[in-house]
C-alpha cells in the first residue's frame, strides 16, 4: 500500500460516522432507517449461517471498511459483506481495514438513495466494486420496490430482480446460498 493510501485511510479510522474514500476525498453516509437496518440486519444473520455451515469465508455487517487501490476508490463500507479472502488476524492487523474488496456486497437503500444522482452513484460505486474483484453486489430496495437486484461482474449491467415469494442467491460468490425475499422484507 502506498503512503498516500495510508494516509487516506488513517484518517477515514478518525472519522466517527460511516464513511469511504472516493476519489481522494472521504465521503460521509448518513445513519440510515429503520427498515434499512433491519434488512441488513436479516441480511447479516443469513450470511453468519452460511459462514457457520460452509467455513469457507467471514460475514461482516454495516460499517466495516475494505481497503482497495482503485484509481477513484481507496476504501467500502458495505451494509453487509461476504469476504473469502485472506485475512491477517495478527494483534497489529486486527483493528484494521480488511485488505481487499469483499466477494459478495450489499448495498441496503435507505430513504434518500433514489433518483437519478443516487442511481449514477450506485452505478459507479458498483463498477468499483467489481474493478476492484467483488463477485456479486446486491443493491436492495426495502423503501419502494420490496426487490432485490442482483449484479454479477460477468454481466454488471444486467441485474437479476428478486421479489418477495423468490428466493434469492449470490452465485458465484456464495455457492449454494438461498434466501427467502419475504424474510428479509418481513
Amino acid at each position: 500500500m502506498t503512503p498516500q493510501i495510508e494516509t487516506a485511510l488513517n484518517a477515514l479510522y478518525r472519522i466517527d460516522e460511516k464513511a469511504e474514500i472516493v476519489n481522494g476525498g472521504i465521503v460521509r453516509m448518513s445513519p440510515t432507517g429503520r427498515k434499512p437496518g433491519r434488512v441488513s440486519k436479516k441480511i447479516l444473520i443469513a450470511l453468519c449461517d452460511y459462514e457457520r455451515a460452509t467455513r469457507r469465508g467471514e460475514a461482516f455487517g454495516d460499517n466495516v471498511g475494505f481497503a482497495v487501490t482503485l484509481p477513484g476508490r481507496t476504501a467500502f463500507s458495505p451494509d453487509a459483506a461476504f469476504h473469502t479472502g485472506p485475512i491477517d488476524w495478527s494483534d497489529a492487523e486486527a483493528g484494521d481495514f480488511i485488505e481487499g474488496a469483499p466477494t459478495f456486497a450489499v448495498e441496503v437503500r435507505s430513504k434518500f438513495d433514489y433518483g437519478k444522482q443516487a442511481e449514477d452513484a450506485m452505478a459507479a460505486k458498483r463498477a468499483d466494486y467489481f474493478a476492484a474483484g467483488t463477485l456479486v453486489v446486491w443493491d436492495v430496495d426495502v423503501l419502494r420496490g420490496k426487490v432485490i437486484r442482483v449484479y454479477r461482474a460477468d454481466a454488471p449491467d444486467t441485474p437479476t430482480e428478486y421479489r418477495v415469494g423468490d428466493l434469492a442467491d449470490a452465485e458465484p460468490a456464495l455457492p449454494g446460498w438461498r434466501v427467502p425475499v419475504g424474510d428479509i422484507f418481513d
